[in-house]
């Protein structure tokens, strides 16, 4: 079975279509205004049901209040909600109460104790791994930012995983390889610039990803 493959912050049809025709598996909308990846409710539901049924739209936010996490459930209707903050166990189980989406919560890792705190995560349906930014950068992800891989090594017998953080088309064959991640996801290792995706890189990150 080939790696599944999510695609985090696509903001245009014409990058989507790209990511569809080359096989991805979940297509990530970011709703996190200091991002340069950040889409307005509008634009999002428009990708979003130009998404549907193609492949699985996951809706990005980080540390939302209930007003922005209730305005997407209803608008944008994501398959699955990213909690790409501080979100506890408790706040993972109120946003799956009150969207109906499944959850991905996102670990943030240097260290091997950073990847065990994923064990105690029980109510989340995914769980990504992503590099821990640190305290002076201004975004939790998105930054092209690779952690040591072997403090997975503890958690890996345990738990099937999504790995992020640093990963571009030239290192993500032998990212799955050294991780055994069942799924892997990029934002800027398929740009040109912050907020703007290449297409001849989405294409290669794909082709690699999913090479047998």
């Amino acid at each position: 079975m080939s790696t599944k493959v999510k695609i985090c912050g696509l903001t245009t049809k014409a990058d989507i279509d790209v990511a569809l025709e080359h096989g991805v598996d979940y297509v990530g909308l970011v709703f996190f205004e200091p991002s340069p990846r950040n889409l307005s409710i509008s634009d999002g539901r428009h990708l979003a049901r130009y998404v549907a049924g193609r492949a699985k739209v996951v809706a990005l936010t980080v540390d939302a209040p209930d007003t922005l996490i209730k305005l997407i459930a209803s608008e944008i209707r994501p398959d699955i909600c990213q909690l790409h903050g501080n979100e506890d166990l408790a706040r993972v189980s109120q946003v799956a109460a009150l969207t109906g989406a499944e959850i991905m919560k996102v670990i943030k890792v240097t260290t091997s104790q950073d990847a065990e705190r994923a064990l105690a995560c029980k109510h989340a349906d995914y769980i990504l791994f992503d590099a821990k930014a640190p305290e002076d950068f201004p975004l939790p992800g998105g930054n092209g930012l690779k952690f040591d891989w072997r403090a997975l090594e503890t958690v890996r017998p345990h738990i099937n995983f999504m790995l992020s953080g640093g990963l571009t088309p030239d290192n993500v064959q032998e990212a799955i390889k050294r991780t055994g991640a069942c799924a892997v996801d990029v934002s800027s290792g398929v740009e040109s610039a912050p907020g703007r995706k290449d297409p001849v890189r989405i294409r290669a990150f794909l082709q690699a990803a999913k090479e047998p």
